[in-house]
Order: C-alpha cells, then sequence, then structure tokens
C-alpha cells in the first residue's frame, strides 16, 4: 500500500508540473519542433492513438477515418497549414482517376492524364524549385529577380510520387479506383510513411484496406524488432555521429587532418544509412501493428558489388518508382542500346533533382547515372569470375565510389565536396596519429564500428535476432523497449533530430 500510494504521489506531482500551455504545445504546429517518431511526444501520442484504434479493429469505417483524421493531425504537425496542400492533392487525383476510369475515349483520358500531372508536379516545382530557377536565372543573365520566402512542406516529393503511380496506374488499367474518397485519403495521409517513406503502390496498399485488421504474433513481435532497431540506427548511431563528429569536420574540413577527413566521409555514409534505413524500419514496423504490410526500403546497401545491384538495394522503393515511372515510360531498353543508357543516365538526373533543388544533387545524380551506363555498357563484354575474391574487390570498389558521391550529396556546396576530397588524397599512413585522434572520437568511433558491423552482419544473424526477440516474454520485450528508449535520451546531445530526408 506505502508503494502505491508513493506511486500516486509522483504521478500527481508529474501531472500538476504539465502546465496548460505544454499540454496547447502538444497539439499546435511549432515549425522549430516537427513530430517525429523518435521523439517523447510522438511515443505518447501513438500509445493512445493504438489504444483506440484496436479497441476499434471491427469497425472497418470508423477506423479507416480515425486514422485518417490523426495521419492529417501528424502531418499538421509535421508542416503546420500546408495538410491542407496535401487533401488538395488528394482530390485532384481521385477526381482525375475517376475521370480516367470511366472515360472511353483515349484522347480525353490522356488529357486528364497530363492535367493530374501539370497540377502535381506544378506543385511540387513551385514549392522545392522556384528559388533555384531564380537563382540560376540570376546568375545566366545577371538579373536581380528577389527570392520568395517559400516553406518546402515536409514529404512533399513523397506523397506526390505517391499520388502519381496511383493516377498512371489507373490510366495504364493495371488498377482500379478506391471505393471512396476517404480511403483513397487513407492512402495517401497513411502516417507512418508519409513524410519520408516508404514510396507504397497504389496496388500493394489499397487491396490491404479492405481485408480484415488481423495481428499475428509474429507480425507484432517483427514489428517491436524493427521499431526498435530502427530507434537504435537513427537516434543513437546517426544522431550521434552527425553531431558529434561529421557535421563539424563537413562544416570545416581544412581545420581537421587527412584522417579525420576521410573518416567523416565514412561516418555520413553510415549516417545517411541509419537516419533513412532507421526511419524506414520505424515505419514499416508502425504499419505492421497496424496490419498493413509495407514494402522493405533498404536491404544492405552497401554489401553491393554494382551501382546496378546498389539501386537494387538502395531507397528500393524510389527507384523502383524511377524504373517503372520513368525509365520504362521513356522506353526502357526496348529502343536499341544508345537509347537504353540516355534512359538510364536521364532517370538518375531527375532522380538527383528530385533529392533537392541543388546543382550539387544533380551532380550526386549524373555520376550515378553515368556509372549505370558504363556498368551497362562493359557488362556485354566483360564476364567476371564469380568468388569470394573477386566479391570483396567489387563490393570495396562500389562502396568508396558511393561515399564518393555521398561527399556532394552532404556537402555545402562544390567548393566543400572538392575540398574534403582533396585533403583525403593527402592522407598519409601514421599510425600514433591516428590512434591520438580515434581515443579522442572513443565514441564516435566505436559507433562507426558498431553501425559497419550492424550493416555487413549475414542476413541469417539477423533472422536468429529476430527469432530470439520474438520468444522473449512479453514484459521482456516492454523492458527491452523502454531501454531503448532510455538509451536514445540519454545519447541525444543536441535534442531530437529531424530525419535527414525531411528535406527532400
Amino acid at each position: 500500500m506505502k508503494s502505491l500510494f508513493l506511486l500516486l504521489n509522483s504521478l500527481q506531482s508529474l501531472i500538476s508540473d504539465v502546465s496548460l500551455e505544454t499540454i496547447q504545445n502538444w497539439f499546435i504546429y511549432n515549425p522549430k519542433q516537427p513530430l517525429l517518431f523518435n521523439s517523447a511526444l510522438f511515443l505518447g501520442l501513438f500509445i493512445i492513438f493504438y489504444f483506440i484504434y484496436i479497441v476499434s479493429r471491427k469497425t472497418h469505417y470508423f477506423r479507416i477515418t480515425y486514422v485518417v483524421l490523426f495521419s492529417l493531425f501528424f502531418y499538421y504537425k509535421c508542416s503546420g497549414i500546408y495538410f491542407l496542400l496535401l487533401i488538395f492533392s488528394s482530390v485532384v487525383d481521385y477526381s482525375l482517376s475517376r475521370l480516367i476510369y470511366v472515360e472511353p475515349i483515349k484522347f480525353y483520358r490522356k488529357f486528364y492524364l497530363i492535367l493530374s500531372l501539370v497540377i502535381n508536379l506544378g506543385m511540387l516545382v513551385y514549392f522545392k524549385y522556384t528559388n533555384f530557377f531564380i537563382d540560376n536565372f540570376n546568375g545566366l543573365f545577371n538579373g536581380s529577380l528577389a527570392f520568395e520566402d517559400i516553406f518546402l512542406p515536409i514529404g512533399i516529393s513523397f506523397y506526390t510520387f505517391q499520388t502519381l503511380s496511383y493516377t498512371i496506374d489507373v490510366y495504364r488499367k493495371e488498377l482500379e479506383p478506391t471505393k471512396s474518397f476517404v480511403d483513397f485519403l487513407f492512402f495517401v495521409s497513411f502516417f507512418p510513411q508519409l513524410v519520408a517513406g516508404p514510396i507504397v503502390r497504389a496496388s500493394d496498399f489499397i487491396p490491404q484496406i479492405y481485408e480484415k485488421l488481423q495481428l499475428t504474433k509474429e507480425d507484432f513481435n517483427k514489428a517491436l524488432f524493427l521499431i526498435i532497431g530502427g530507434l537504435l540506427k537513427k537516434a543513437v548511431i546517426s544522431d550521434f555521429i552527425s553531431t558529434n563528429f561529421v557535421d563539424r569536420v563537413f562544416d570545416a574540413p581544412n581545420s581537421y587532418t587527412a584522417f579525420e577527413n576521410l573518416m567523416a566521409s565514412y561516418g555520413y555514409a553510415i549516417q545517411i544509412y541509419c537516419d533513412f534505413s532507421g526511419y524506414s524500419d520505424m515505419a514499416i514496423g508502425l504499419a505492421l501493428l497496424m496490419g498493413f504490410k509495407l514494402p522493405p526500403n533498404f536491404r544492405t546497401p552497401y554489401q553491393s558489388g554494382s551501382i546496378t545491384e546498389f539501386w537494387r538495394r538502395w531507397h528500393i522503393s524510389l527507384s523502383s518508382w524511377l524504373r517503372d515511372y520513368l525509365y520504362i515510360s521513356m522506353g526502357g531498353n526496348r529502343k536499341g542500346n544508345i537509347r537504353t543508357y540516355f534512359n538510364l543516365f536521364m532517370t538518375m538526373f531527375l532522380g538527383g533533382l528530385w533529392h533537392g533543388a541543388s546543382w550539387k544533387f544533380v551532380f550526386w545524380g549524373v555520376l550515378h547515372g553515368m556509372a549505370l551506363v558504363v556498368e551497362k555498357f562493359f557488362g556485354q563484354f566483360i564476364k567476371l569470375p564469380k568468388n569470394v575474391f573477386i566479391r570483396i574487390i567489387q563490393v570495396f570498389l562500389t562502396f568508396h565510389f558511393v561515399v564518393f558521391c555521398w561527399l556532394f550529396f552532404r556537402a555545402k556546396d562544390f567548393a566543400t565536396a572538392f575540398q574534403i576530397a582533396e585533403n583525403i588524397s593527402k592522407i598519409q599512413f601514421n599510425l600514433e596519429q591516428w590512434h591520438t585522434i580515434i581515443l579522442g572520437y572513443q565514441n564516435v568511433f566505436l559507433l562507426l564500428l558498431i553501425g559497419f558491423v550492424w550493416h555487413f552482419l549475414p542476413q541469417s544473424i539477423t533472422d536468429l535476432k529476430e527469432r530470439l526477440f520474438g520468444k522473449l516474454p512479453f514484459w521482456v520485450k516492454a523492458i527491452v523497449l523502454g531501454f531503448v528508449f532510455w538509451i536514445v535520451y540519454a545519447t541525444a546531445s543536441a535534442g531530437t533530430q529531424p530525419f535527414i530526408y525531411f528535406q527532400f
């Protein structure tokens, strides 16, 4: 009784410390604090949301509407009033897709498709590329156009691609429209993957809306395993490496040694992987808790033996989207070798531009496009033997090409990227200096090592860890999850960090 009394007193004290202003902030958009999966606020909101969701699992229409409303609230907490843009985009594509579906005349069907493309891509161009075009116009023609004060809504690139895929699939007669607008809005706004993917295909996701909600013990265990792993990747490895090492070197590369420049380059490679795959793991896990299965978005991409293989393992939902809706639409490999090379190059060129309104992103895409073309061309004539030694060399070369390309993705400008590359080229073997640097950043280098070991673990070991986790009693899993959250906040050095891909 005494313990219970003390617990009640603690809870009462905790509640009394929560002011009315704090409660209001939970529900009002704050541009400096967007709602993130790795935040305490999201954890609290999701627990409340999930309880009601499970209770209402047998009432289909209420459950669907409830998730839509929570998803719109989630997006409001990420982008403020721009959640209305998401609704507008959904209304446009839902309406035009139904017109496409019932229209027998091919000319009008194509007209509705083009209208959808113009509206969606027009919004994307305005919010994402207006100042990019102004900057380039001023530079080319010595103009003096003023930059616009435009807010980039979080995730606009992702949900634009998602709604476009739906409209194109309906036009290609590969998909029937949803039964209602609420169902379509559920597909577009589904909060686990709304702001940073995976980019879900309508043909994969929409049929799940109409299925009976089922959550098996295996799905529940897998969901928790993914969420725990995603939290550790993002909030422990990625954030700590970023704030305590990578950001410092990339901000002033000449203030650091060649070895530190090299390690910061490796650091960013594992940072962006852990950040983005961590988000994807959490998104897939949260969706699985709700009874929805999203496709995997990463499959140990740094184990790739070629750039072609890398893009089959990295950001799979984006690369497959670019392949199916851009590369194939341009003709794919059906119009001869020269056209195939051009299509590959342009797909990666536009893929780079999709990532950001800057020439350095375009250059990053161009490098990958050129690599794909080179591999495609020489692959016709060179057939390497398949053995472990050759595979290790291929993985080593591919990984370092990817790391080199990441320099332009991460650096603030071309000058910084080339400066880091130049600094690395001057590296000299100095074991004593390296040892001193490693000791100075021992926690960073330890997490770097953990990140790379985790990434290069054989899939069989990862599967074994998941099976062992599934066999733990529920209360032990709860303790593990609580311990992970404690680690997340114990290692947070600068508050909750936004995900890298939120800027795209």
